[in-house]
């Protein structure tokens, strides 16, 4: 089984195949036989798991297995503690509502790079940080949320998915992952390499 991590820059595809005017994955990783599991929208930075075994996709992407994902995002504004609190309980988004998660106000992440391009910087409008944690991946979910709430997001980074995280990977950069856990490992009862 190959696991790969990747610290998926800005405005890249999350996707193998060719897009026109668009970089993807195989811009970046040239392994043969693996592939996402699951998506980060191009406007979004941050760690892509790749695999060749589709229970492990499975496994990582669907929400059934509650898989938590960490997500960085910078909004505009400071939300009130009532706003984060609606976060954690649930947003009606319209189309769904979304699973209670863990969502808190955060310094600025040490561990972050800059961003290129950089996000548009207003004067008069401050921004913070939110770290939200989901066991859920809808399209666009984290920005939707924050929209609903009054703040837009301005950059969103998935740091984590499970246990793995992008410590130690620079934009663009990918590395193996050492490690499966137990619970990721497939059911068919395949070693881990």
């Amino acid at each position: 089984m190959t696991v790969i991590l990747l610290n998926k820059p800005y405005g890249v595809m999350t996707q193998f195949s060719p897009v026109e005017g668009k970089r993807t994955l195989k811009d970046y990783v040239g392994v043969p036989g693996v592939y996402p599991a699951g998506r980060l929208d191009g406007d979004s930075e941050g760690l892509v798991v790749l695999t060749d075994d589709g229970g492990l996709q499975a496994r990582i992407s669907h929400p059934r297995h509650k898989l938590a994902k960490t997500y960085w995002a910078q909004i505009e504004g400071i939300p009130e503690p009532a706003a984060i609190e609606l976060l954690q309980q649930g947003v009606d988004l319209g189309d769904f509502v979304t699973r209670p998660c863990r969502a808190r106000r955060i310094a600025e992440p040490a561990e972050l790079w800059p961003r290129d391009p950089p996000i548009r910087f207003r004067k008069a409008i401050p921004t913070c940080w939110l770290e939200i944690v989901l066991t859920e991946g809808k399209n666009r979910q984290v920005r939707r949320m924050t929209a609903r709430i009054g703040h837009p997001t301005l950059r969103l980074i998935r740091w984590s998915v499970g246990h793995w995280t992008l410590a130690g990977l620079d934009p663009g950069s990918w590395r193996y992952a050492e490690e499966i856990p137990t619970s990721c490992q497939p059911c068919r009862g395949r070693r881990v390499n």
